[in-house]
């Protein structure tokens, strides 16, 4: 029998214990632990059989369902649907795939001394056999590992012949090999930026407490490498003898470890505590060698503490999973045996020159009313990004959270990817798909705060205030309403730090966006605080040493040990030094996310046309410090948030629901829209920064909001929230939407994706040149130079000039490369793109030559040079 939740899917026996239906969300009951029925899920049933070690693939389909086999609560969503096609099949799975075998080099090295894989699989033709290709080389062997995954019904006994080379273990193996660096000087951000010489007190101080915390770590710990691997100490740890479990909780006055392996006795499993608070058991093997905890069994620690006895979910776990019927979440010892551990096949991509970052949530990917999963990323969504040019993806919601309607962002269990996805394994599969598109894959990680939840969370887990967290107020974020940790306590910098490490390790993320990090490193968090740029608001008493410590200790590991990694920054803040190298005295970030400009583009929105101030437009994209990256992006998932509206809904509203067909005319309001929606993406790109976000289905003009189910609501202060009757209508996304050739939404996506492709191209995002040549006001004209090319932009709502005069730098002829009013993106295709443009001596705004060229209302049109044109047309 199957039982379902919206997205998850569990086959097992019905409770026996009911929960009231009209249970508040915030009321917690006690986890029942009487309650001992677990279910033995087919969770891998779908899975390819050569992604696994010597198993097929009718092994993982034979496992009974057994209802009282203390296996696994997991969700899984494909165990009633016939095997999927083989994950690396990318034929099948990419509409596309001449485009993605343009960029993708996936033939990379692992690590010196090892040879490449000879059948690295970087070729996406349709259908075509890699081994008759290589049949056709006189005198060459056939490859020991030939990937037949594109030669339809072929037979697989030679990749049976040989072994699957797991390039993760490859990986983890070289870093115990690594050290990170020694601390540098810290003195070079005064070269940078004289002005931080007047700070120079708080600045040194900074560095070094830095310093000392890195000297304690290599005395006492081994060194930043060891200290970051925790989870080898802490939580669940098996060996050929048994199972080891610690876990820091000082508060607690007896522990014992409870679960279905014991049949919740408390009595049981005793553990002892040392001088540091740290408890302990190890659990032998039982007669026949199995380990004595099932993999997929629950677990939880049963402590007597200062608020009484309380049963948490160990705060190391790997993976926790709500029951059917059940409000808390259940802790799960994770440790699948070999043959179901997913194995990495594709090495990360290089890090890109410049990220166009495709922004994501797992749930809310699907156009279906539903929770999507990871497997449905993989197989949906992944080939959709790599076709539409972007060459990151950032995965939101990622760690365990119990409140879905959080958006991931109250974390319960920091170690768990969230079940309601999926697995593990599936995760792991997810992204190793997306390396072999050439992707990376950042996750948003949290560690600005953690969720308020005591059954399920770090919250109170000892029984004490002050575990993970600062005591009191300090310790809780009023706006929030979350726990703030304790940035200055040894147990957490190494939790933290570990948590950092674990998801690059372990799942081979290539980096991270770090959320709310203003909200760190000031003890005001940034509320109520409008930041100008005088440096007295960044060093003084309101700023938070030991959480910038903390931030420059894990870029230090990060950069250390990951060299390829990127780690974004969310800092509305503006703090100096932010995107400088922990060794020359920065924080460590590469990025900055720059915010400032989609919160100006909503003001500017609320505005009529004519109070357009292109002096203020231009300010924003560019008031950014020039040695210090920036993320630029004109919307994302904050500005879908239910309660505030996208930039397409801004400017097309109402309209979008009875005039996006192209079988029908199109109003002002709509044509206006469309023309604006293109104009403020480009230009956002254009000067922003040296990188691109977008939040998924905002590259169409997605229609609407996003609301998580939810039902009704009391607040504290007696004021009721209506809900939507727990209704995902609008927590997905439609791209069906961009895709129909039938309305605008598809003339919106195309820009999108020709603007990626422009910047993949030419590289202008990263260019040192630079040069506005042209902000009128009267005209409502920019003109700006990025790389080599030359970007116009008319924002006036009705007037076009002919043989209008722009400046340029490069002498020559031109011709258009991007024209946002082409009729392949929904314009009125005014702009001739077979016309050639030639220049002029002579200074004109600024610039050594100039040219004349059409410049229609509401179009953005993007020039190169003839040469340099035919020669990024040839690698096109």
């Amino acid at each position: 029998m199957v039982y379902t939740v919206p997205g998850i899917r569990f086959p097992c026996i019905p409770s026996c214990e009911k929960l009231p239906s009209s249970r508040p969300r915030s009321v917690r009951g006690d986890r029942g632990s009487t309650t001992t029925i677990s279910v033995l899920l087919r969770s891998y049933s779908h899975f390819p059989r050569k992604v696994f070690r010597g198993r097929h693939l009718h092994d993982f389909n034979s496992y009974p369902i057994v209802a009282a086999s203390q296996r696994i609560l997991v969700p899984d969503s494909h165990s009633d649907d016939p095997p999927s096609t083989d994950l690396l099949d990318t034929s099948t799975a990419v509409s596309d795939p001449a485009v993605i075998s343009e960029s993708t080099d996936l033939t990379m090295e692992i690590e010196e001394g090892i040879e490449e894989e000879e059948n690295q699989d970087s070729s996406e033709d349709d259908g075509a056999s890699e081994v008759a290709e290589e049949s056709k080389q006189d005198g060459v062997e056939e490859e020991e590992n030939q990937d037949s995954s594109e030669d339809d019904g072929a037979s697989e006994v030679a990749e049976e012949s040989a072994p699957i080379i797991d390039v993760s273990n490859i990986e983890k193996a070289n870093l115990r090999e690594k050290s990170v660096p020694p601390p540098g000087p810290g003195q070079r951000i005064y070269e940078i930026d004289p002005l931080l010489m007047g700070f120079r007190g708080h600045l040194d101080y900074r560095y070094g407490q830095y310093r000392r915390i890195r000297e304690d770590i290599d005395k006492y710990e081994g060194g930043l490498e060891a200290f970051s691997r925790g989870y080898e100490n802490f939580g669940f740890n098996g060996s050929a003898e048994g199972i080891t479990y610690r876990e820091w909780a000082p508060g607690a006055k007896t522990a014992a470890l409870i679960g279905d392996f014991n049949n919740w006795n408390p009595n049981a499993d005793i553990m002892t505590r040392n001088e540091f608070g740290v408890w302990e058991i190890f659990l032998l093997n039982k007669a026949d060698g199995s380990p004595k905890i099932p993999h997929g069994s629950r677990v939880k620690i049963r402590m007597d503490t200062p608020s009484g006895i309380k049963d948490s979910i160990p705060a190391w776990i790997k993976f926790s999973v709500q029951a059917p019927g059940e409000i808390p979440y259940n802790g799960i010892y994770y440790d699948p045996p070999d043959e179901e551990k997913y194995v990495f096949r594709h090495p990360r991509p290089k890090k890109p020159k410049s990220l166009r970052i495709y922004e994501s949530h797992i749930g809310m990917s699907s156009p279906e009313q539903k929770i999507n999963t990871y497997v449905g990323f993989r197989d949906d969504v992944l080939p959709r990004i790599k076709r539409l040019g972007y060459n990151a993806v950032q995965i939101m919601a990622i760690q365990e959270h119990s409140y879905y309607a959080s958006f991931g962002y109250h974390v319960t269990n920091f170690f768990a990817p969230s079940s309601r996805f999926g697995t593990p394994e599936e995760l792991k599969s997810m992204i190793d798909r997306a390396h072999e598109l050439g992707i990376l894959v950042l996750m948003d990680i949290v560690h600005s705060h953690a969720s308020n939840n005591v059954l399920d969370g770090l919250n109170m887990f000892d029984g004490t205030d002050a575990h993970y967290f600062h005591s009191g107020l300090r310790g809780y974020h009023w706006m929030w309403d979350s726990r703030l940790f304790n940035y200055g306590s040894r147990e957490v910098l190494r939790y933290l730090i570990s948590n950092a490490r674990w998801w690059i390790e372990e799942y081979r993320f290539d980096g991270f966006r770090f959320d709310g990090v203003t909200s760190m490193m000031y003890t005001h968090h940034g509320l109520q605080v409008a930041f100008t740029g005088n440096y007295n608001e960044y060093f003084g008493f309101a700023t938070d040493v030991d959480a910038v410590v903390y931030l420059m200790l894990v870029n230090d590991m990060i950069h250390g040990l990951f060299p390829e990694a990127v780690t974004v920054g969310e800092d509305v803040s503006g703090m100096p030094a932010f995107c400088i190298p922990v060794h020359d005295g920065g924080v460590g970030f590469d990025y900055r996310l720059h915010m400032a400009i989609a919160d100006k583009w909503i003001e500017i929105l609320k505005k009529r046309d004519e109070d357009w101030e292109m002096g203020e437009i231009i300010h924003t994209l560019t008031n950014r410090r020039w040695p210090e990256k920036c993320i630029a992006y004109a919307e994302s998932h904050d500005q879908a948030l239910v309660g505030d509206k996208t930039i397409a809904f801004w400017l097309m509203d109402k309209d979008m629901y009875d005039f996006m067909a192209l079988d029908r005319p199109a109003t002002p309001v709509v044509d206006r829209g469309i023309a604006l929606h293109k104009m403020i993406r480009l230009i956002t790109m254009g000067l922003g920064g040296e990188g691109y976000l977008n939040f998924m289905g905002n590259e169409f003009g997605h229609p609407e909001w996003i609301d998580f189910p939810r039902g009704d609501q009391i607040l504290p202060n007696g004021k009721a929230v209506l809900g939507n009757n727990f209704s995902y209508d609008k927590c997905r996304r439609r791209f069906d939407l961009g895709d129909a050739d039938f309305l605008r939404y598809r003339g919106m996506q195309e820009f999108d994706q020709a603007m990626q492709h422009i910047e993949e191209n030419y590289g202008f995002m990263t260019s040192e040149h630079q040069y506005i040549s042209r902000k009128d006001q009267e005209d409502r004209v920019v003109v700006f130079e990025r790389g080599n090319l030359v970007f116009v932009f008319n924002f006036h709502w009705h007037n076009s000039y002919t043989d209008y005069r722009i400046g340029c730098l490069k002498p020559g002829k031109y011709k258009v490369v991007l024209d946002s009013d082409s009729s392949l993106f929904g314009g009125f295709g005014r702009v001739s793109h077979t016309a050639e443009f030639f220049t002029f001596e002579g200074w004109y705004d600024g610039r050594p030559r100039s040219l004349l060229v059409y410049a229609p209302c509401r179009t953005a049109v993007v020039y190169a040079l003839v040469d340099d044109y035919e020669d990024k047309e040839d690698r096109i």
